[in-house]
């Protein structure tokens, strides 16, 4: 052994000791300091059932949603018995991006889904639309009222005004507590009152031949033509099993232009191995990638999201996404 390396196997000095126990010390303290104190932490990480299972969640109905209601401001709807969901539809933004004027439904809204668990507790979990100069007052108060965000990222290119997009998380035994803070982070945006629902009529888009190429039924929502599908995978966040549909969701939104050209604007939700294929495929076929990210912080399987942008026949952009789809493991919502 040459003198060199005998050296590096000598044990360490005593400063070197003495830092080596001081980073024993730290070692617990620095690995709790991303924790929220406080056993009314509304983001604190949800108990397991017995055995390691996950905590399941339970059917509900409008009524058990009451008081979530009221302390949203508005009411929202069921959605397979076990999620309560309410949109923020941002009427008062007028967003542009590449030239297009951009449908609240089709980019630019809020929203937040509530669920309750078998051991009594509820999870919120949503996505908020916020300009540039609102971004901080917004992270202020989810803060202080310890709603978690778990992304802060772009859904649009180019867009006047700048706009973010910010997934929220939260988790205890009050669902109102939960809904009063979430509410106290949407005032302070200029999130309008809900308007009266316009009345139903077709939109200029061939919505059957859209749902032929993509393989699934869509649904026309705000005057925008929206195609889902759901991962097939039971997917867990921090302990909690999420219902089908809630948080891990590939959506196609297709705003109508005129003479059946649309604008497209949604995601896909991959595992890490679906990723670099999706890209790829819409790459290949011009549909535009705008970000690459994850909603969740400790979801099990990890997912990975890439919102897109395009503009085209409706029919063509449906047959262009209809390869990408064909790479990963979902299927139309039954």
């Amino acid at each position: 052994m040459n003198e060199k390396h005998e050296s590096a196997l000598r044990a360490p000095t005593a400063p070197a000791r003495r830092n080596l126990l001081a980073a024993a010390v730290l070692a617990p303290a620095l690995a709790g300091a991303g924790t929220v104190a406080g056993a009314g932490a509304a983001h604190a990480a949800a108990p397991r059932a017995g055995g390691g299972e996950p905590v399941r969640p339970v059917i509900t109905d409008p009524s058990d949603w009451a008081d979530v209601g009221a302390a949203l401001g508005r009411p929202g709807s069921m959605l397979r018995g076990l999620i309560y969901r309410t949109p923020f539809l941002r009427h008062d933004l007028r967003v542009v991006s590449e030239g297009i004027a951009i449908s609240p439904a089709l980019a630019v809204g809020s929203y937040v889904a509530f669920v309750r668990y078998a051991d009594g507790s509820t999870m919120a979990m949503g996505d908020l639309t916020v300009t540039e100069n609102e971004l901080q007052a917004v992270t202020a108060a989810l803060q202080e009222h310890h709603i978690g965000q778990t992304a802060i990222h772009k859904h649009l290119l180019s867009q006047r005004p700048a706009l973010w997009w910010t997934h929220i998380h939260g988790h205890g035994a009050d669902p109102v507590a939960l809904a009063t803070g979430i509410r106290a982070a949407i005032d302070r945006t200029g999130t309008p009152p809900p308007p009266e629902p316009p009345p139903a009529r077709g939109i200029d888009l061939d919505t059957a031949g859209m749902e032929e190429a993509l393989g699934s039924p869509g649904t026309i929502d705000g005057g925008v033509f929206k195609i889902v599908f759901l991962r097939r995978e039971t997917v867990v966040e921090a302990g909690l099993e999420l219902p089908r549909g809630l948080g891990a969701t590939t959506a196609f939104n297709f705003q109508p232009l005129g003479g059946g050209r649309a604008a497209l604007n949604g995601d896909f939700a991959m595992t890490a191995g679906e990723v670099q294929d999706v890209l790829t495929l819409l790459s290949r076929n011009r549909i535009g990638v705008v970000t690459l990210h994850n909603h969740m912080l400790r979801e099990e399987p990890r997912l990975f999201f890439v919102h897109l942008w395009a503009v085209g026949d409706g029919v063509e952009l449906a047959r262009a996404l209809r390869p990408a789809v064909d790479v990963t493991n979902v299927v139309p919502p039954g």
